[in-house]
């Protein structure tokens, strides 16, 4: 059973075995989010991605970003606020072999694929998010034997 499948637009299928999710601004006692503080968020995410599902490379896609216009922000310490989407999901996905070479029954492919959302909905194959949907499966994934 999969948590989730998702199909790429090459037809692939990509089953989502294991999650984890946490708030991006989790931990934020102080301060507001802005530029440096989510630069720092999303240059530690791939470290935090392999401890968190080791075993399997890590690829982080990059969230959009929103800059709230307040005609006070000029006032503010850090400059203007920044925000992520409040959700960072980090999944670890599995597929046929990349390598059209091996035989399918002994080898598999894995990525872990770490990718921010404004809820706490795991994808379908519906309702994926566009970039996760759009992952270059081929570049970033690995084989194994099973």
């Amino acid at each position: 059973m999969d948590l989730a499948l998702v199909v790429l637009p090459n037809g692939r299928d990509i089953a989502l075995t294991e999650a984890h999710l946490a708030l991006t601004y989790g931990g934020l006692l102080e301060g507001y989010p802005m530029r440096r503080l989510n630069d720092m968020i999303m240059g530690g995410l791939a470290q935090r991605a392999a401890r968190v599902l080791p075993g399997a490379p890590v690829h982080v896609i990059d969230p959009p970003r929103t800059q709230e216009s307040d005609l006070k922000s000029d006032s503010l310490p850090f400059g203007p606020v920044e925000t992520l989407p409040s959700v960072i999901v980090m999944g670890r996905f599995s597929s046929g072999p990349v390598d059209d070479g091996k035989d399918p029954v002994l080898h598999r492919s894995q990525l872990v694929i770490v990718w921010l959302q404004h809820d706490a909905a795991l994808p379908s194959p519906d309702a994926a998010p566009p970039d996760l949907s759009a992952v270059e499966w081929g570049r970033w994934a690995e084989d194994f034997e099973i």
